[in-house]
């Protein structure tokens, strides 16, 4: 049963990795990769649970905070061209 939950998320990590490199758009790109890093966690959280190691969980954790943080980084590029708050561009132009 766990051997099919692992090769289903390995394939649908394909997927999201093929729609990464293939995205029409930006966004859709950074869609892909929020979603391969989600599984990313979520095979870790099997294989932790396989081999009865907590210790995974923990690293799934903080890759799972990693992966959000990127993300929420990245969108931010995107949208605003630089990583400064719009209060900061405001005063550099003072």
């Amino acid at each position: 049963m766990f051997i099919a939950v692992s090769v289903a998320i390995l394939i649908t990590m394909g997927l999201a990795l093929a729609r990464a490199l293939t995205g029409p758009t930006t966004y859709d790109r950074i869609a892909a990769v929020n979603m391969f890093g989600t599984k990313t966690v979520l095979l870790i959280a099997v294989l932790a649970f396989l081999s009865g190691s907590t210790d995974l969980l923990d690293i799934a954790l903080v890759y799972a905070l990693i992966n959000f943080i990127g993300v929420v980084a990245a969108l931010k590029l995107v949208t605003q061209k630089n990583f400064h708050s719009s209060e900061e561009n405001r005063r550099e132009v003072e």
